[in-house]
C-alpha cells in the first residue's frame, strides 16, 4: 500500500484515508466519479497536498470495484434515511405565504 494511503480501524470507521488525516479516500473518489480533477478537489481540500490527492486516486483506481460498491450503499443508505426521516419531520420547515 502507497504510504500516503492508512487504514486503522478507529479512523474513519477503517475506510482508507489519507495519512495524518481524516479525510477517506472514498469522499475524494465521490468528487472524482463527480467529474472533478484533482486539481479542482485540491481547492476543496486545502489542507491536502496534491500528491496526497493523486495518491488517493491512484488507490481508488486499483481498488475501485470495492469503493464504487461501498459509495452505492452509503448512496442508498442515504436515499432510504432521507426518504423515512424527511417526509415525517418536515413538516415544521414548510413556510406559508
Amino acid at each position: 500500500m502507497n504510504s500516503e494511503i492508512t487504514i486503522l480501524a478507529n479512523v474513519v470507521g477503517g475506510k482508507a484515508c489519507i495519512a495524518g488525516t481524516r479525510v477517506s479516500v472514498h469522499s475524494l473518489a465521490a468528487w472524482y466519479k463527480r467529474g472533478f480533477s484533482a486539481e479542482e478537489i485540491a481547492t476543496e481540500y486545502p489542507q491536502l497536498h496534491l500528491a496526497q490527492i493523486y495518491a488517493a486516486l491512484s488507490y481508488y483506481h486499483a481498488h475501485r470495484s470495492t469503493i464504487d460498491a461501498e459509495l452505492r450503499e452509503e448512496e442508498a443508505l442515504y436515499e432510504h434515511y432521507a426518504a423515512e426521516y424527511v417526509p415525517q419531520h418536515a413538516s415544521h420547515l414548510i413556510v406559508s405565504v
